[in-house]
């Protein structure tokens, strides 16, 4: 059993290095490849305008269900005009952000590592290196560029769109004035708020696209499966260390800023 363990262990730290390694070649790659401005922008579409839906969808009842619960947690202690703070400031500083990169990494992220997965497969990638194209560069590094805009900008979509819906449970469907709700609002928010909002989004940006990444793009290093099973194992695995990821980073930056 000991033995077993010391062998999991060596390969998580192994693995965890060659993770490393592969972050910082895919951000040199940026300065090793070209048409990177070509490749960024189609990035930009799969992570942003394809994701967009799904972003708008989740963020509204994520403010409509805040805006609800609030209200009534809220009206028992007669400060039902803090809604609009309450809101805010569970969106800017957690909700947003969280909520909207687990969005992202089950839609553009999956989609990541079942791409890089079946180009491994097929031994696409071999074939590129055959070529002396640097892979990094080529297929992850306008990933991860793009991961750095997209992932801020559909977080403050999201905050938005989840204000928004907190007004309406409050404003329409409670009878909270909405000069109030606002007015909390615009009191709450502070640059620190921002600050820290963003950060968070960028992190888990970087981090999420680089993980989808690396496990597409190691696929055939599976050790369960071979062929297209390791390419779902690979991006399963890809959504879930994603997800874990982002919660314990949250934590961690979140700590920062207190």
């Amino acid at each position: 059993m000991i033995g077993a363990l010391g062998q999991e262990v060596v390969w998580g730290v192994s693995r965890l290095g060659d993770f490393s390694r592969f972050v910082a070649a895919s951000l040199l790659g940026a300065f090793r490849t070209r048409r990177l401005m070509r490749r960024w922008g189609r990035a930009i579409y799969e992570q942003g305008v394809l994701c967009l839906p799904v972003v708008v969808i989740v963020g509204l009842f994520t403010g409509l269900v805040l805006g609800l619960q609030g209200y009534h947690v809220l009206s028992r202690f007669g400060s039902e005009g803090l809604l609009g703070s309450l809101v805010s400031l569970s969106l800017v500083r957690e909700m947003a952000p969280v909520l909207a990169a687990l969005m992202l990494v089950g839609q553009a992220g999956s989609a990541l590592a079942a791409e890089l997965g079946t180009q491994r497969n097929s031994e696409q990638i071999v074939a590129l290196q055959t070529m002396g194209i640097d892979t990094h560069g080529f297929l992850v590094t306008p990933r991860l560029l793009a991961a750095l805009v997209v992932f801020p900008l559909q977080t403050a979509l999201f905050a938005l769109i989840g204000l928004v819906g907190g007004s309406l449970s409050g404003s329409w469907l409670l009878g909270l004035d909405s000069g109030v709700y606002w007015s909390a609002v615009e009191r709450s928010l502070e640059p620190g708020d921002m600050r820290e909002c963003f950060s968070k989004a960028a992190a888990f940006g970087v981090l999420t696209m680089a993980i989808c990444a690396y496990q597409g793009y190691h696929a055939d290093r599976c050790r369960t499966a071979t062929g297209a099973q390791a390419v779902s194992r690979s991006t399963t695995l890809a959504v879930v260390y994603s997800s874990v990821v982002v919660l314990a980073v949250d934590y961690a930056i979140t700590s920062f800023f207190v």
